[in-house]
């Protein structure tokens, strides 16, 4: 396994991590050992680097992860997000970035995943409610406490990292990116590009769609899979996002790799300090995805890319309308 370095903050991790977010919620039914077979198997491959959120089942994904890595922490660096919440009725609890919570949050994920120190801490979104230096100083103290190695925000807008960056350093700035996802490259990756920060792209296969499995809309089921409802699964625009899967497919296998290969190559092609973190539950999934770090893709391959799958291409929005208004604050 490559490795690569986040950004100047002297932590190196490797070149493809793993989300762990399905193994618990949004994409329907899972299996704890089946995750932890998964994860282990990860490690034996050289994935180092492991995501999850105190979100992803109200910690349930935080504590399978910690007790998959109990015997193996020396090999792991382990990222965790607070501010978000799954509510009682449904849906997410709106961000939380006030101080006393991200102290008291923090305290919880280090019992849920059975450590002392956690290698890289998100804010999960940026809360509107809270200046983000505040924010950011209650994390820097988690720093000074050693309860935390590394900062980090998710989702976060240019003007935010800049604020978070001068209050203290941030290692990782994870954002939704994949070739169907670029929002980032106006101003987000370039700030972080700037200022040292890595980037951590999530679903860089743009939750599973990139992987070609999906032939028609009603392949997403919608017993407790969310993306049954994501815009870009809706019979309304699946079909059209279809069309660029299948020509995708066709430059894969002419570099003779996957189009889940070619798609997170593509990210990792942006930028040397970019750590994509595609999930997955599934063995021979994630020796697929780890063994796109062996695509090489030339300017030729990526202006191919570029002609084939424009930013402007896909069909429908990342996320539905009223998540969109909580990202890139």
């Amino acid at each position: 396994m490559k490795t690569r370095n986040l950004g100047n903050s002297g932590l190196s991790v490797s070149a493809v991590g793993l989300g762990c977010m399905g193994m618990s919620v949004f994409y329907g039914a899972s299996d704890d050992a089946a995750s932890i077979k998964t994860i282990h198997h990860a490690i034996d491959l050289g994935v180092t680097f492991f995501d999850t959120a105190e979100l992803y089942g109200n910690g349930h994904n935080e504590e399978l992860l910690g007790k998959a890595v109990k015997d193996r922490r020396d090999a792991v660096i382990l990222a965790t997000k607070f501010g978000l919440r799954l509510k009682d009725e449904g849906g997410v609890t709106p961000a939380n970035g006030n101080p006393d919570y991200v102290k008291a949050a923090c305290d919880e994920s280090l019992k849920r995943l059975g450590v002392d120190l956690i290698d890289l801490y998100y804010a999960h979104r940026v809360d509107p409610t809270v200046p983000v230096e505040e924010m950011v100083g209650a994390m820097a103290e988690l720093v000074q406490a050693g309860k935390v190695r590394h900062l980090g925000l998710s989702e976060a807008g240019a003007g935010s990292i800049r604020k978070a960056h001068a209050v203290h350093p941030i290692a990782a700035v994870q954002t939704e990116y994949s070739l169907w996802s670029r929002e980032v490259e106006t101003d987000v990756l370039p700030t972080c590009q700037e200022l040292g920060i890595g980037f951590v792209p999530y679903s860089p296969l743009s939750r599973g769609f990139l992987t070609g499995v999906f032939e028609k809309a009603g392949d997403v089921k919608t017993d407790g899979d969310t993306r049954s409802f994501m815009p870009r699964f809706t019979p309304e625009h699946f079909d059209s996002n279809k069309v660029l899967v299948d020509r995708l497919s066709e430059i894969a296998s002419a570099k003779g790799c996957t189009v889940a290969q070619l798609a997170i190559a593509w990210v990792m092609a942006q930028g040397d300090t970019i750590v994509p973190i595609p999930g997955t539950r599934k063995i021979e999934r994630l020796e697929e995805n780890v063994s796109a770090v062996n695509v090489s893709l030339s300017g030729d391959d990526l202006a191919v890319i570029e002609i084939t799958s424009p930013a402007d291409a896909v069909s429908g929005l990342r996320y539905p309308e009223a998540a969109m208004s909580t990202v890139n604050i």
